[in-house]
């Protein structure tokens, strides 16, 4: 299994930001992606993420700010963010793994290299 993001970087805040990851070793058939996202000082927490059956999800701190994405014949999902704050400032990973459908999200079992995203004041 083996990710490629891209995307992140530094915008003040307000603006917006898209990144993208590109998987491969597996398929949407196979593990849900999410993503998730780390500040300094932080624990890792839950971001988004698309089940096996397209259904998307959010934390509530990104909701109605953040979409996410895929495109299965590219094995691709991205994340729009829009009104970034500077509170977003982390740096963000693709993950795969299983699909918990009580608490609607991904549980990982791999993990990306991680982008930094940095929204200033």
């Amino acid at each position: 299994v083996h990710f490629v993001e891209s995307g992140g970087g530094l915008v003040q805040a307000g603006g917006s930001l898209r990144l993208s990851c590109q998987f491969s070793g597996f398929t949407f058939e196979d593990l849900s992606v999410g993503w998730f996202r780390q500040a300094p000082g932080k624990e890792r927490e839950a971001v988004s993420c698309i089940s096996s059956s397209g259904n998307t999800h959010y934390a509530d701190s990104v909701k109605g700010r953040f979409t996410m994405s895929s495109d299965n014949a590219k094995n691709m999902v991205y994340l729009q963010m829009n009104s970034l704050k500077p509170e977003d400032t982390a740096v963000y990973y693709c993950a795969a793994g299983d699909y918990n459908d009580y608490d609607k999200r991904v549980e990982p079992h791999y993990w990306g290299q991680g982008t930094q995203v940095t929204v200033s004041s």
